[in-house]
């Protein structure tokens, strides 16, 4: 008998009709969860890795805003924030903080504020989407964007260095672009020739 082993599936993304319409529904009492669920969406994190960010892992100094995150299997790396409506919420955001040390999102309990828990920002994300009419996960984000980035024509080694993946293949994934953006970049690549 011989044995066949199947690729991974590409992971699926959502399209950003979606997205905005579970955005959407988050009160707006609820900010830091549309902030967390925002900067995984337009960075691409990982949820852990967002969950992970403490206060001194951002750098909000105009034209050079950035985070640092620890990804998987401890490697640090540096991360762009280039979205100003995120920039623009993330300053917000702190300036509401009543703590300056600690996770960027914390849980409050009893008074005290401790990191925010996975199962429990996932159980919210789960809540948004249902009242979005929308089948997902969390981590969908993260394949939405990475799926953006390909279709915008964006390198792959740019897109795993951004995405903190160690191989390319799991890179690779994310390759199926859309028909459209396939059309475009062999439209280009004919005008080139001619």
């Amino acid at each position: 008998m011989q044995l066949r082993f199947l690729s991974p599936p590409h992971p699926k993304g959502l399209r950003r009709e979606e997205i905005e319409r579970i955005f959407a529904v988050i009160p707006p009492a609820q900010g830091h969860d549309a902030l967390l669920f925002q900067m995984v969406y337009e960075t691409g994190r990982r949820i852990g890795e967002a969950l992970g960010l403490r206060r001194s892992d951002l750098n909000l100094n105009r034209g050079d805003e950035h985070l640092t995150v620890l990804g998987k299997g401890g490697r640090r790396r540096t991360v762009l924030l280039d979205d100003p409506a995120l920039v623009a919420r993330l300053r917000r955001y702190l300036r509401t903080l009543t703590f300056a040390h600690g996770p960027l999102f914390q849980a409050i309990k009893n008074g005290r504020g401790g990191p925010l828990r996975y199962q429990s920002v996932q159980a919210r994300w789960q809540g948004y989407a249902a009242q979005a009419e929308v089948r997902c996960t969390l981590h969908q984000l993260r394949h939405s964007h990475a799926t953006e980035l390909v279709n915008g024509g964006v390198s792959l080694a740019t897109i795993r260095k951004w995405l903190g993946h160690q191989h390319i293949q799991t890179t690779l994934r994310y390759a199926e672009i859309s028909d459209g953006a396939a059309d475009q970049e062999l439209r280009q690549w004919r005008r080139q020739r001619h």
